[in-house]
């Protein structure tokens, strides 16, 4: 009897042991949260000069073609609950119907949605195609053809791509500790920079612009769950439902004052590259500004503009945080500690710009704002 309680004590101390680092992740995560509360508090939101800030998520999959069970409802809800004024769906095509005509489409609870397909190539590379021959490339680490004709824009982040770096033992202890109370932050765990799909933008702007977009892969798929013959959920973890998915990372959209937010407006904008990614989760990115100026000219990113001795950029974040502005994909500048930098121009190439919030510890080395180029010709 002794031994068994001994072992028994053993194996509760083993337990005990093995949930310490989870215990201390979730402390780190009310950490972090107490911090993005505090950077919240501090934002200075100027409406970027002439344009309207538009937040949506783009790469949103419904039960539609298969890979997700999620309802329209959900969907519609999950973007209301985080205030979004559009998502971009991205059905999977199907032999025998027209997913993209039967998703959601037009306005649907104050959110604009557009209506659109993710289709698999002959070769296996994947497009997002939305309406206007609107064509972006998803999955850059897996694309062969760059020079597929009509190509608009790069999904240069996508959370599904980011997620597969995750241990799934890992994931499961961090949620029974820290999804009730952390659901997006949790993420931050397994957040990465998007290096390889950022270097293959910066390759291919070289050659053609092209616009930047992040995908947030919306399936709500991801977990474990028992459920009955009617399909009702009596006992699970879901780590991706859409109102945690819709909160991670955000496609800004730059859209004219004068003009209201429909889908001509917003297509248009994204294909102009007028918008920016923006990891909402870590802090609301809503008011970055990213310009170009000379004499006559500004513009905003997506734009171009004349190279003169007097062209200038200038950033500026709701924030304080680290700048980062590359050229060409090369680093240009790099300074910590500001929310406004304005940068004389020497000359031609394409510029774009990443925010990083050193403040905020275990993120530091994450981009919390990634923009689209200015093109300086």
């Amino acid at each position: 009897m002794k031994i068994r309680r001994l072992v028994l004590l053993v194996v509760a101390l083993l337990l005990l042991l093995s949930q310490t680092p989870f215990a201390y992740r979730r402390y780190k995560l009310r950490r972090l949260s107490a911090g993005i509360q505090q950077l919240n508090s501090e934002r200075r939101v100027p409406e970027p000069y002439g344009f309207k800030d538009y937040k949506g998520v783009v790469h949103v999959h419904s039960f539609l073609g298969g890979h997700s069970s999620g309802s329209f409802s959900e969907i519609i809800a999950a973007a209301q609950a985080n205030q979004l004024q559009f998502v971009i769906m991205t059905e999977h095509t199907e032999k025998d119907f027209d997913t993209a005509a039967m998703t959601l489409q037009g306005m649907h609870g104050g959110v604009l949605f557009i209506n659109g397909n993710e289709v698999s190539a002959p070769n296996g590379d994947r497009l997002l195609t939305l309406p206007g021959e609107l064509s972006i490339a998803a999955y850059p680490e897996e694309f062969k053809n760059w020079d597929t004709p009509g190509l608009d824009g790069v999904e240069v982040y996508n959370v599904f791509t980011n997620a597969k770096r995750i241990n799934p033992v890992v994931a499961f202890f961090d949620a029974l500790w820290s999804k009730r109370s952390y659901p997006d932050l949790m993420f931050a765990f397994y957040l990465t920079r998007p290096d390889e799909g950022l270097k293959l933008w910066d390759q291919g702007l070289t050659r053609a612009r092209l616009t930047g977009v992040a995908g947030n892969d919306a399936h709500a798929n991801i977990g474990v769950s028992l459920k009955d013959s009617s399909g009702k959920t009596l006992l699970g973890i879901q780590l991706d439902p859409y109102d945690t998915s819709f909160r991670l990372v955000r496609l800004h959209a730059l859209i004219e004052a004068n003009k209201p937010l429909e889908a001509t407006s917003l297509l248009d904008a994204v294909r102009a590259g007028h918008c920016y990614i923006g990891f909402d989760f870590l802090g609301d990115t809503s008011g970055f500004s990213f310009t170009a100026e000379n004499t006559g000219e500004r513009k905003i990113q997506g734009d171009e503009i004349s190279f003169k001795p007097e062209t200038r950029l200038r950033v500026q974040s709701p924030v304080p945080g680290r700048i980062v502005i590359l050229k060409d994909g090369a680093i240009l500048l790099d300074e910590t500690g500001i929310s406004g930098k304005e940068l004389p121009i020497s000359e031609k190439g394409v510029y774009r710009t990443e925010i990083y919030l050193p403040q905020l510890g275990m993120v530091a080395n994450q981009p919390w704002i990634i923009s689209n180029p200015i093109y300086v010709r």
